[in-house]
């Protein structure tokens, strides 16, 4: 490099933000200095320096052994890690459109720069060669992991494939990446596309934090004294429970599942097309005969026939519960002169009136109760009495929208544990759904490194200074994001590749849906769910009857989710050629295991980002249900102690479950906590569908 272009590129550092050392609380990420313009410089210096990181190793002349290899990949990559992290952290959470042009760039590139390490031959051949001789290098339990994972990733991801197929796979890769970036920019097309203003006239039977949250709504997008649904799923299932406008519903039910499905500019139907003849020939290329064999290999539960067999286990107490109370619903229908059969836009508000004769209990009697700052220190709370971490709010930390909030984590000793971001509120730059990330992971490689953990919700925002109000499927959100939260945070691994939530996707969930379990117990309740207006405290009577109607309407949830997640094993297991038609093949596979009429998919094909933004979930989608078996289960260990924070169940929970990370097997991780394996009933049972639908 000539000492002009040197200077240059040190002028350049020293005025983006991304590659200068941040001094700031913690060495947070500076985004009040961060533009979008800073991202591809920052990016094209990480792609560098990484690969030259990856060369040294290659050219090692050295003997392979684990520090120069397996530690020295660890080592590598840290300026892309940190870039990265904040580049996806914004086009998730707080997009523009040069955002998004950049995203589609990156991609690209990203796919560009993974591909030749992925499938670097010299590379591989050094960790082959450590893990054909791993038993001989005195390796910890946790190195011996380390080691077992890189070598299946390089091995899966086509390492060992001739010089033919890696080109293949490399054009595969490259082409899916802008495949699943485009999906996902089009799905926050149409989000952003649509919202339908409610007049005086077409508010009737919506609550009053309804309205507010309209009005917060609307006045985010400009449209002050206005209020508005938008297709946020915080916005379109209150309204469809609430409204008493049939017409109304089934406009705003049509809008929500044809996103990504309008024959226009963000239509994905031929993406979807693409997408799964490129997976399939990437499986054939490894030699497996679907993308699902392939996918599940790496997994707890193995293999397709082993999703199947729990799906399908669960598919029919679930169905026929459902069928049992759509015809309770058609009665209430006909019982109120309606000569309509019910259809989809109509279920849930039917099932709010049936709640309320079988439970006598709605959603809106308990909202009041459920603030979002309530929530928000109930779940600190448990998170106190079963781990000793503390919160304390910061307001010092630089956020990327002023509704972020950030609490530093000290564990029980008062030590510095991590920061957590909460971005709680629905807006137009954010995608639809919640998650959890991270700006930073925990790691103790090179000393410690506490983590930045984020979760992303998209609640309605309370208008004129009220606060959120919450209904219980929005605080079980919020538990379940902050019990993937608690994963990165509590953390304590060596390898960064290892930490927190870097585990199989059908363990992944485990940490998350058995933290909802703390939302819904009465004496958490009773502490946390005090009225917005005067404080009080839940009513003892309000309280029995919304434990009691827990599993009301189970049927139905159980038959949204998992049907999505068979159309998803579907897709992934017959051949490419059967969805060339994708809505003919989601018609054909409904039909063919009895779907209701009257329920539609969680999430049609064209809106399916948990499978089609990315591969994470896909043929993954069952990862939810394997993981509820688990968590069902694992709260019984408590439950048989009389104590829900039962001190050495606790323990046990933090030292198996929720500080190792990937550091050991996922099945003996969760016998070490549990004693034995899960029972798989314990689902069922949770869920209320071991009873006759009669008896529900």
């Amino acid at each position: 490099m000539s000492e002009t272009t040197e200077m240059a590129a040190s002028s350049q550092a020293q005025a983006n933000p991304l590659l200068q050392a941040w001094r700031t609380p913690f060495e947070t990420p500076p985004f009040a200095e961060i533009a979008p313009e800073h991202f591809l410089p920052a990016f094209e210096r990480a792609f560098a320096d990484h690969a030259a990181e990856i060369a040294a190793i290659e050219h090692d002349p050295s003997t392979p052994d684990f520090a120069n290899t397996i530690t020295a990949l660890e080592r590598s990559g840290k300026l892309l890690s940190r870039v990265s992290a904040v580049f996806y952290d914004l086009v998730s959470a707080h997009s523009n459109p040069a955002l998004l042009e950049i995203d589609t760039q990156v991609s690209l590139r990203m796919a560009r720069h993974w591909n030749p390490i992925m499938m670097n031959a010299v590379l591989f051949g050094r960790i082959a060669m450590l893990h054909e001789n791993r038993g001989t290098l005195g390796l910890t339990g946790e190195q011996m992991r380390l080691l077992e994972r890189t070598y299946t990733r390089f091995r899966r991801a086509g390492a060992g494939l001739d010089e033919a197929a890696k080109k293949r796979m490399a054009e595969i890769n490259e082409r899916l990446a802008h495949l699943g970036t485009s999906f996902s920019h089009h799905l926050l097309g149409d989000e952003q596309d649509w919202f339908m203003e409610l007049g005086e006239a077409d508010r009737d039977g919506l609550p009053d934090s309804f309205i507010a949250a309209a009005k917060a709504a609307a006045g985010e997008r400009g449209m002050e004294g206005k209020a508005i649904v938008t297709l946020s799923r915080s916005s379109v299932e209150p309204f469809l429970k609430s409204s008493t406008r049939r017409d109304l519903r089934e406009k705003v039910f049509k809008a929500f599942t044809a996103r990504g499905d309008n024959n226009n500019a963000n239509d994905n139907n031929d993406i979807i097309v693409e997408i799964l003849k490129l997976r399939e020939e990437s499986a054939g290329l490894l030699g497996f005969p679907t993308f699902a064999a392939y996918r599940l290999e790496d997994s707890m539960a193995k293999t397709p026939e082993a999703v199947r067999g729990l799906l399908e286990r669960v598919w029919k107490p679930a169905r026929a519960r459902a069928l049992a109370d759509r015809d309770a619903l058609q009665a209430l229908v006909a019982g109120e002169g309606g000569n309509f059969a019910l259809a989809p836009w109509d279920w849930r508000y039917y099932a709010e009136k049936l709640r309320q004769i079988r439970a006598n209990f709605d959603d809106a009697a308990i909202k009041p109760y459920l603030s979002l700052d309530q929530m928000i220190a109930a779940a600190f709370d448990c998170a106190t009495r079963l781990f000793g971490v503390s919160f304390t709010e910061r307001k010092d930390i630089p956020v990327w929208h002023p509704d972020v909030r950030v609490w530093e984590v000290r564990d029980a000793q008062g030590k510095h544990k991590a920061l957590f971001y909460g971005d709680y509120f629905a807006r137009s730059s954010k995608r639809s759904g919640a998650w959890m990330t991270s700006l930073r992971d925990q790691q103790k490689l090179d000393g410690e490194v506490a983590p930045l953990i984020i979760n992303v919700c998209n609640f309605s925002k309370g208008a004129d200074g009220e606060p959120s109000l919450l209904s219980p499927d929005d605080a079980r959100t919020l538990f379940h994001e902050f019990g993937h939260g608690l994963h990165g945070m509590l953390s304590n691994v060596t390898y960064p590749s290892l930490s927190g939530t870097s585990v199989f996707t059908d363990f992944v969930e485990l940490p998350s849906q058995l933290y909802e379990h703390w939302q819904e117990q009465p004496q958490v309740l009773r502490q946390f769910a005090r009225h917005y207006q005067t404080g009080e405290p839940l009513p003892d009577d309000l309280l029995k009857r919304f434990i009691a109607a827990r599993k009301f309407n189970q049927g139905f949830a159980t038959v949204e989710f998992v049907s999505s997640a068979l159309i998803d094993l579907e897709f992934h297991t017959q051949p490419a050629e059967a969805s060339r038609d994708v809505r003919a093949f989601e018609r054909a596979e409904l039909e063919k295991i009895g779907m209701p009429e009257e329920i539609v998919l969680r999430h049609r094909p064209t809106q399916f980002g948990h499978i089609f933004s990315g591969d994470h979930y896909a043929s993954g989608y069952y990862s939810y249900m394997w993981s509820e078996v688990m968590d069902a289960d694992a709260f019984g260990a408590f439950e048989e102690t009389g104590d829900i924070f039962d001190p050495a169940v606790a323990k046990r929970l933090h030292d198996d479950i929720y500080s190792s990370g990937g550091s050991r097997d996922p099945e003996d991780a969760y016998v070490a906590f549990r004693g034995r394996e899960p029972e798989p009933d314990a689902l069922l049972r949770r869920r209320g569908l071991l009873e006759t639908p009669e008896a529900a």
